[in-house]
């Protein structure tokens, strides 16, 4: 599908069809990337969408440890006070 350049002020804008807009799943705010000589426009996903089951899984199959062993710092050896 083609489409015109339209100026928007200083800017310029692209009308997009409202199909395409329903079929991307775009809403009021979206993603754009340029990427070899190409403007992508994607959905805004949250940063942290798929976290909570990637700890699952990882929790799963015992993957969950830390990398490196706990080591004690002076705040560990005295009492705090408030």
């Amino acid at each position: 599908m083609r489409a015109h350049l339209v100026r928007i002020g200083n800017s310029r804008g692209v009308r997009l069809p409202k199909p395409l807009i329903e079929q991307a799943g775009l809403t009021d705010v979206v993603e754009l990337i340029v990427r070899e000589g190409r403007i992508i426009i994607s959905r805004v996903s949250s940063r942290r969408a798929g976290w909570a089951e990637a700890a699952a899984r990882m929790r799963a199959r015992g993957a969950d440890r830390l990398l490196d062993p706990p080591t004690s710092t002076r705040f560990d050896n005295q009492e705090w006070e408030w």
